[in-house]
């Protein structure tokens, strides 16, 4: 009995290191997809990153610093000037 309660509290203990350990890097595929989609669409992309289950790209267009927040389907969920 005592093996099996450890065995579910190191596992349930690992599930959020997990997920906290893929957040902020996307694959070169990711991004390459991400950048050729809003460069598409009259972006400069400067950065790629991930964080909290969204994809976030710095670019600028027409002179003004965006940031852009896409989701796991290439959609732009919102855009902020910085």
């Amino acid at each position: 009995m005592f093996a099996r309660t450890a065995k579910a509290l190191v596992l349930a203990l690992m599930i959020p290191t997990v997920a906290f350990a893929s957040d902020g890097k996307p694959s070169a595929e990711v991004k390459a997809e991400i950048r050729s989609t809003l460069t598409e669409q009259g972006y400069e992309v400067r950065k790629i990153e991930k964080e909290d289950g969204l994809y976030e790209a710095y670019a600028i267009k027409d002179g003004k610093k965006l940031e852009i927040y896409m989701n796991d389907k290439m959609e732009i969920i919102r855009i902020k000037e910085d």
